[in-house]
């Protein structure tokens, strides 16, 4: 009698154990499947912004350096190292001579400036390709600020910033890395040297749009210096 139910048993217990392992793996799959699902989700909510966005007569950013700089904008706004609702994105992949910063009211998704914009002079020539946080180099930082305070400097009305990413722009107080306008920051100057004048690390923009910008921008609104040779992969750890 025993041998007719120690099979039974053991298909009993091996069912068991093949339902645990088919449960298991379902779940398993349950939970890439929901992966998979949520990967691209952000990746398209970005596309949907980009593409609502009023571009208000001007050009739009391209949409790689506006997707960097949306992860770390929600990112700081969720920690609360910034308070507006203010987008400023600096595209240093770009030529000097082109318009490569763009002031965003993300609470409308309207482009509110492009501007031209000066890159440090130890940074390169036409082109941006070289950054640093440290003293004295001359070079501009890359990375994710929260703007200060306006004041009045040796370049007149500025406004102060300060960099969120340790090693990478936290010196930019200490440096003096500020926006201010300089007169190298002009159609006219392109047009005499080939090129976009530079500064000495510092953001500079043209006089006749300071006022403006700074004004929109001041008080805890986000700016982001983008270059495609940094990589934001791991962008939730920037800023622990």
């Amino acid at each position: 009698m025993i041998y007719k139910i120690f099979p039974v048993i053991l298909f009993f217990l091996f069912s068991l154990y093949s339902n645990k392992t088919i449960f298991t793996d379902s779940e398993n799959s349950k939970k890439l499947e929901v992966a998979i699902v949520a990967k691209p989700s952000f990746e398209s909510n970005v596309v949907v912004i980009y593409k609502s966005l009023n571009a208000n007569q001007f050009e739009l950013p391209n949409l790689e350096s506006f997707k960097e700089a949306l992860k770390g904008y929600y990112l700081l706004k969720e920690k609360g190292l910034i308070q507006k609702d203010i987008l400023t994105l600096v595209d240093f992949s770009l030529s000097s001579n082109t318009k490569r910063l763009w002031v965003i009211d993300m609470a409308t998704n309207t482009v509110l400036y492009n501007s031209l914009v000066a890159h440090g002079r130890n940074t390169g020539d036409e082109f941006a390709n070289s950054f640093s946080n440290a003293n004295s180099s001359f070079k501009s930082s890359l990375g994710f600020y929260a703007t200060g305070e306006i004041y009045n400097g040796k370049h007149g009305m500025s406004l102060r910033l300060d960099g969120l990413e340790k090693g990478v722009n936290s010196n930019a107080r200490e440096r003096g890395v500020v926006i201010h306008s300089a007169d190298y920051v002009s159609n006219s100057f392109i047009k005499n040297n080939k090129r976009l004048g530079r500064s000495q690390g510092c953001p500079a923009i043209p006089a006749e749009s300071l006022n403006e910008i700074v004004n929109t921008i001041k008080d805890k609104s986000c700016l982001f210096i983008y270059h495609p040779s940094r990589n934001f992969k791991t962008i939730s750890a920037l800023f622990s």
